[in-house]
């Protein structure tokens, strides 16, 4: 099987073949990857379903041991498709504390972003 990335690939049933595109896909393409839903107000709001987490955005904790909680998102990471959120941490050990990354697919936006003027085109 090859190794690298292929744009023409539409998809598979197969889960390893699925898990092998997102782990070589380039990163303006995992980019899209770090998408989530939106709130039910922005939702009929702006007549989409989802869209890609940014860097200041309110997002609400949908699932995991987090589940509930609300805080901006402070980090992206496109890399491990994985946000960080403000005020989930995990307590360790030896009592210090250390960032939760949490997958884009459980979180839903709750408030947008809107210091770049592009994002809504």
């Amino acid at each position: 099987m090859n190794r690298e990335f292929s744009s023409s690939w539409i998809s598979s049933g197969k889960a390893g073949k699925q898990r092998k595109y997102r782990a070589n896909a380039p990163l303006h393409i995992k980019r899209r990857f770090l998408s989530a839903h939106l709130s039910k107000e922005l939702k009929s709001k702006l007549k989409t379903r989802s869209m890609e987490l940014r860097k200041g955005d309110t997002a609400k904790v949908m699932r995991g041991q987090f589940r509930g909680k609300t805080g901006k998102v402070e980090r992206i990471m496109v890399k491990e498709e994985k946000a960080q959120i403000a005020g989930i941490e995990r307590k360790k050990e030896d009592g210090s504390k250390s960032f939760y990354m949490i997958h884009a697919s459980n979180l839903m936006i709750t408030e947008l972003n809107m210091d770049d003027k592009r994002r809504m085109k």
